[in-house]
């Protein structure tokens, strides 16, 4: 029996040994794995800058909690997030930018082309017009047949007229031009031009010695017969208009230009038209006025631009494509037109900078050639900017609560950098100060809701809405500041209430709110 006792004891004490060798080799043919508690601590020795909210990314925390805006937790913002300067910013690896279809454009310096392209109308030219009457009173005995819209040339027929004044003037002058009496004949002369008649009837008088009954009134210039108010037989007075022709040696093109891009056109500058009515055959012209009224119903301005009109080939009523080029454009920071990205209240763009960090910059706006867009702030020359790509890296900043500010001259960072800051104090639901509390304020829109009220606070109030349908949120739980708070005055838990709200950098703040019965 003590045999067998011995022989077991034996191979329990070699099969341990076995198991604990197998166990060492296989631990040192196994990679060495890290201790939770390593990387753990790891990621607690990152340094954090602020907690936030990422459904209202412009509040800021001093310490982490439950969001007083929604019902999850607050997120982390950490140091080796911001780029040198500490400004917060979005790191993305290069092959998944590549892999985005980012594409970067350098910000340079040079004069914006100004070609502003607009599309217009022609028409006649309202400065080339002569109006035709009668000079004297008499009898319409002859109308040439002529209609509106015919074109005349220069000196053709229109009508024939019948004086008697005229008549019994020339019968006089005649007597008079065979007594001798010089004096008198000067005389008889003079009252030929008083009574309205022309200086070549009159000379047609004195070389042929005859009485012209007839009196045939042609066009003084060559035109468009525009009007034609007289039938034969009919009995006109002194000055009655007989005709009106339009010139059309050049016609006017009246250009809608929008009112963002008229502010660069110019008295006498050039334009160049292109008219589908004759292809590949461009017309150059000139600025001749900027209408001072503007049409309300399309907010543009009416440019008016003089084209010469050799062969009549241009008739009003056809549509032309009109080339404006602005000259004397001053030098200008220059970027992409598509690397803007307009909110409706300003503009951005996502710059680049080294390690692959994206961060928004808030920038002010020039001119806009089309293809190119003045920065007259915000940009310093040679920096990058997204071209493709930007919206992308821009909901991702502001998932990360990363928004845009105005960068400030160099010599306001001098004096920021030279202050002394002071250590936050926020309590851990305390709102900070938005980041872009320092711009102007832009007055928004009130947007209407109904809910339940859930909590009330010193900070605000907690509501269960519904939908906003004008910012289209959908219904659910949170909580918003009160402009005022005599508004919460008689406001219990459990109320049912009609609420307004407006848009600011501190959320959503109620501005309206009523109790419904």
């Amino acid at each position: 029996m003590s045999q067998t006792v011995l022989k077991t004891g034996v191979l329990i004490a070699v099969t341990t040994a076995l198991g604990l060798a197998g166990g060492y080799w296989l631990a040192s043919r196994q990679p060495h794995a890290v201790p939770q508690d390593v990387s753990t601590r790891a990621a607690s020795e990152r340094k954090v800058l602020y907690w936030y909210d990422p459904m209202v990314p412009q509040q800021r925390f001093d310490q982490p909690g439950k969001s007083p805006f929604m019902d999850m937790d607050l997120v982390p913002r950490y140091a080796d997030e911001a780029d040198a300067a500490g400004a917060p910013a979005v790191r993305i690896d290069a092959d998944i930018t590549h892999n985005l279809g980012v594409r970067l454009a350098t910000v340079s310096r040079g004069e914006p082309a100004r070609n502003i392209e607009a599309v217009g109308v022609l028409g006649l030219n309202d400065r080339d017009v002569a109006v035709v009457q009668a000079r004297a009173a008499g009898f319409v005995e002859r109308v040439y047949r002529l209609a509106p819209g015919d074109v005349l040339t220069a000196g053709a027929p229109l009508v024939d007229l019948l004086i008697p004044e005229w008549v019994a003037a020339q019968e006089e002058f005649l007597a008079l031009r065979r007594s001798g009496e010089r004096a008198l004949l000067d005389g008889a002369r003079q009252r030929l031009r008083l009574v309205g008649m022309p200086a070549e009837a009159i000379r047609q008088l004195e070389r042929s010695g005859r009485v012209q009954a007839l009196q045939t009134v042609r066009a003084p210039i060559g035109g468009v017969l525009q009007e034609l108010d007289v039938r034969e037989g009919m009995n006109v007075g002194a000055g009655a208009p007989l005709a009106r022709i339009n010139g059309l040696d050049s016609v006017w093109l009246e250009v809608a230009v929008p009112e963002a891009q008229a502010g660069g056109i110019r008295t006498g500058q050039a334009a160049t038209a292109h008219l589908p009515a004759l292809p590949g055959e461009p017309i150059a012209g000139t600025v001749t006025a900027v209408l001072p009224e503007a049409t309300a119903a399309s907010r543009t301005l009416r440019v008016r631009v003089e084209l010469p009109n050799a062969g009549g080939r241009l008739r009003p009523g056809l549509s032309a494509r009109v080339e404006l080029a602005e000259q004397g454009a001053q030098s200008a920071l220059l970027i992409p037109s598509e690397a803007v990205i307009r909110t409706g209240k300003r503009a951005l763009v996502m710059l680049a900078e080294a390690g692959g960090r994206y961060r928004p910059v808030e920038v002010q706006l020039g001119v806009d050639s089309g293809s190119q867009t003045a920065i007259l702030q915000g940009l310093e020359e040679g920096q990058q900017v997204v071209a493709s790509g930007q919206f992308l890296l821009d909901s991702e900043a502001s998932l990360r609560g990363i928004t845009a500010v105005a960068e400030q001259p160099a010599a306001a960072h001098e004096h920021a950098d030279s202050a002394p800051v002071e250590p936050s104090t926020h309590a851990m639901h305390e709102p900070a100060m938005p980041m872009h509390a320092a711009q102007t304020p832009i007055v928004a829109a009130l947007h209407e809701a109904e809910g339940r009220i859930v909590e009330l606070t010193a900070q605000g109030v907690k509501v269960a809405h519904g939908p906003f349908k004008t910012l289209g949120m959908p219904g659910m739980t949170m909580r918003f500041a009160v402009k005022d708070a005599h508004l919460l005055h008689g406001v219990q838990v459990d109320d049912r209430v009609r609420f307004a709200v407006r848009e600011t950098g501190a959320g959503l703040v109620i501005e309206q709110l009523e109790r419904l019965p």
